[in-house]
């Protein structure tokens, strides 16, 4: 049997048929475009595109096995710098997959002494000291001259990137992870993330940019982004805002509440664990802090539990939180086993950050409070967690690190039993963040090559540290473009797409689709054009019948290379439209006292959608 058969048939024997036809599918679609066709003397850079938390292990040791039945011997399986992470993934990979010689960070005569007799997995952190160490042991073994490597890379657009290109520089990670690559005979690197902001912002010239991606839909009953943060501004109920609840105390104690109620149903029903999740900041001063609030508002709940006006509270909770998976339990049972946890001081409050080292398996059962910064985020899970406490803010609110902190997203979540507390600022960052995702994502099920990508409301895509400012440029929203030096292909084709729009009216709604058209047939050196039509694509892609305003001008008398294009009475009509494309086409009469030469030229100018920042990468550039 094939490693990828055999890998399938042990996701079937655990019960979950569907994850083993999403794999096997993800797998062989991969392998039929990416791995069968790979010509062994190549270096290919790709990306696997899930949601987060949204099963993409599975997917990529999918990949992985079908690539060893493809001929490949050895994979490099990358996970962040993170001990706990490394340590976890190296077991799944070991309680996973059958057939491999599995080597962790300190293997390197189990990798040496199995010869590629089996095909080799190693899994290692993203931690330099390590990649130098099996960089050297890759090449001492000169097992890579004459074999492919596959490189994993899990949560690929952190610390993988190099974070030094600005300063003309290279950054150690990076400068490791080019060795080890290039110094295979041919290679495939597949980079992983939920977050591919930073990847899709690399130039080709970086090596770093992603050739092919292949994006999985969540499976059934996964909670995400739609879920929590939906487009059409409906809140959804499992979401309360902190700023709206009277004060941050009144907060914080109501989600103790809900953390408790949840708990009793989770537990009653036999399921092993609830977590609570508090995500305050960065510093560790303020872990301690919720640390304390939280074992104070414990305390005090357990000594006003008998209280009717406790068991109000509690009740109203109770009513507002039905579990959806499990059978909803009383609300005495769920009272008394709530009053126990309290009077037992059964609810585990656990600091995770990097000053403290904490085991998976402290918040693998029972009732527990995990409060902490950056270790929240990317690759770590928290099972059963039904409440989540977020006031983390930043005076640079990037997009990628915003998302993965999405804990809460996730299959083992109860729609019924989750709640989210949050500033209400945040909860508009996020559904701005969601939205832009799924226009990230229309646009790669579109097959379009180059994604576009842009963000409203002060959000960044991504850290400035790893896009290249002589490759990366950013748009303004609301803002005129025209080109000065702009030529037609075919002045006919253009008079005839704007044949049916004359001046009897100011403006015309047009399809984005009828732009790009209109946008094939000018050239122009000086100007973004491809930029502006991958917007244009982009924004088609997640709605095809997206509408702009045209506005159309003929008998135009400007001269060649002025300041502006437009006439105030356009410019005003343009500016009174905020939430979608303008173009504005002026046909020059072609007069030589004005630099036309006597020909007769369509000229366009070009406003995105207000308030937003667009980003545009393009190959020239200044080395």
């Amino acid at each position: 049997m094939s490693y990828l058969s055999t890998y399938v048939e042990k996701i079937r024997r655990r019960g979950n048929s569907a994850l083993a036809e999403s794999v096997e599918a993800t797998a062989r679609e991969v392998g039929e475009c990416h791995l069968e066709q790979f010509d062994f003397v190549s270096h290919k850079i790709g990306l696997l595109l899930g949601n987060v938390q949204s099963g993409k292990t599975g997917q990529m040791f999918g990949i992985m096995c079908h690539a060893a039945d493809c001929g490949f011997p050895v994979f490099l399986l990358l996970t962040t710098d993170n001990v706990v992470l490394q340590e976890q993934t190296l077991r799944r990979v070991r309680d996973d997959l059958e057939g491999f010689c599995i080597c962790g960070e300190n293997d390197s005569r189990l990798f040496v002494d199995n010869n590629l007799e089996k095909p080799a997995i190693i899994v290692l952190k993203k931690n330099y000291r390590m990649l130098k160490l099996w960089d050297t042991v890759l090449h001492s073994t000169d097992f890579m001259c004459g074999n492919p490597l596959f490189i994993v890379d899990d949560e690929a657009d952190a610390a993988s990137l190099n974070t030094k290109v600005n300063q003309r520089d290279i950054s150690s990670i990076n400068k490791y992870l080019n060795s080890i690559k290039n110094d295979a005979s041919s290679s495939l690197y597949l980079q992983v993330t939920g977050t591919p902001q930073a990847l899709f912002l690399q130039a080709e010239a970086t090596g770093w940019k992603p050739l092919f991606t292949h994006y999985f839909k969540p499976g059934k009953g996964y909670l995400g982004g739609n879920f929590f943060f939906p487009e059409n501004g409906e809140m959804p109920p499992c979401i309360s805002l902190i700023d709206e609840l009277g004060n941050e105390g009144a907060a914080l104690e109501e989600a103790v509440i809900h953390h408790l109620i949840a708990s009793a149903q989770l537990l009653l029903a036999g399921r092993p664990v609830c977590n609570f999740m508090i995500h305050p900041s960065v510093r560790v001063s303020q872990h301690e802090s919720y640390a304390t609030r939280a074992r104070m508002i414990l305390k005090k709940l357990g000594e006003a539990i008998e209280t009717p006006e406790m068991k109000e509270r509690f009740l109203a909770m109770y009513e507002k939180t039905q579990p959806e998976k499990t059978e909803a339990q009383p609300f005495d049972k769920v009272y008394a086993f709530a009053k126990d946890l309290l009077t037992g001081s059964k609810v585990k409050v656990i600091i995770l950050n990097g000053k403290t080292e904490v085991d998976s398996k402290e918040y693998a059962e029972g009732s527990n409070i995990v409060i902490g910064g950056n270790t929240l985020g990317r690759g770590v899970t928290f099972p059963g967690l039904a409440t989540v406490y977020y006031t983390r803010t930043s005076k640079n609110s990037q997009a990628d690190t915003m998302w993965q902190h999405s804990r809460m997203f996730g299959y083992d979540r109860d729609k019924g039993l989750m709640r989210l507390y949050i500033d209400g600022h945040l909860y508009d960052l996020f559904t701005e963040i969601n939205s832009t995702n799924n226009a990230m994502i229309a646009q790669i099920e579109r097959g379009l090559s180059d994604i576009r990508l842009f963000y409203g409301g002060g959000v960044k895509p991504t850290r400035a540290a790893v896009l290249d400012n002589r490759h990366v440029d950013i748009i303004p929203g609301g803002k005129n473009f025209f080109p000065h030096e702009v030529d037609n292909d075919d002045i006919e084709a253009l008079d005839k797409l704007l044949a049916p729009f004359d001046e009897k009216k100011p403006s015309y709604q047009a399809s984005l689709k009828v732009m790009e058209k209109i946008l094939e047939h000018i050239t122009a050196e000086d100007f973004p054009l491809q930029a502006f039509r991958g917007f244009l694509a982009a924004f088609a892609a997640d709605n095809p019948t997206a509408q702009g305003t045209l506005i159309v001008r003929r008998e135009r008398d400007i001269k060649k290379g002025a300041r502006a294009l437009l006439s105030p009475d356009d410019w005003n009509l343009g500016a009174e439209v905020k939430d979608k494309v303008v173009l504005t086409m002026y046909k020059m009469t072609g007069s030589q006292e004005k630099g036309w030469q006597g020909k007769k030229v369509w000229v366009p100018n070009i406003k995105l959608p207000d308030e937003v920042a667009y980003y545009d990468v393009h190959e020239d550039g200044e080395e």
